[in-house]
């Protein structure tokens, strides 16, 4: 998909603050509402913002534990991997799933309460999957950096 300069200001600007208006949008990138907000749903219709969200600060919710869980199967077989997949897709203690090459197989990101609750997700998801062999936690300390931002190249 071909995206021109305004495009890319457009999906910069959405991208820092989903919530500008589209005449406060407009503004910024030098294009008038109507222009801008046709380009706008343009790149909704095409998948290319397919979701606006609102960030949350998890730690002004209570307590929360990252871990980064590297986890290896007995077999690289598709139909295993993919009923892990599914279970993994509806565990909401997921927050990133990675299907990756190497000596592991998936990386998780799990975001629990505390060490407790991290127990339950193990027992659940983990070791109730026929096909896992093994995992390693790694519990994150402090999150060095944390950004959603796509990079948009200029040309």
């Amino acid at each position: 998909m071909f995206l021109d300069r305004l495009d890319k200001a457009i999906l910069r600007q959405l991208q820092a603050d989903a919530s500008v208006s589209n005449l406060q949008l407009s503004q910024d990138i030098g294009l008038s509402p109507p222009a801008c907000l046709k380009r706008v749903k343009r790149l909704e219709n095409q998948g290319v913002i397919n979701k606006r969200v609102a960030l949350i600060d998890q730690s002004k919710l209570g307590p929360c534990v990252h871990m980064i869980v590297e986890v290896m199967m007995h077999e690289d077989n598709l139909v295993k991997n993919q009923q892990f997949i599914k279970a993994i897709q509806q565990c909401q203690q997921v927050h990133e799933c990675y299907k990756v090459t190497g000596e592991v197989d998936f990386v998780l990101v799990v975001v629990v309460p505390d060490m407790p609750s991290y127990d339950i997700f193990c027992n659940k998801t983990l070791y109730s999957h026929a096909n896992m062999r093994q995992f390693r936690t790694l519990i994150s300390m402090n999150r060095v950096k944390y950004d959603t931002c796509v990079h948009i190249p200029d040309n």
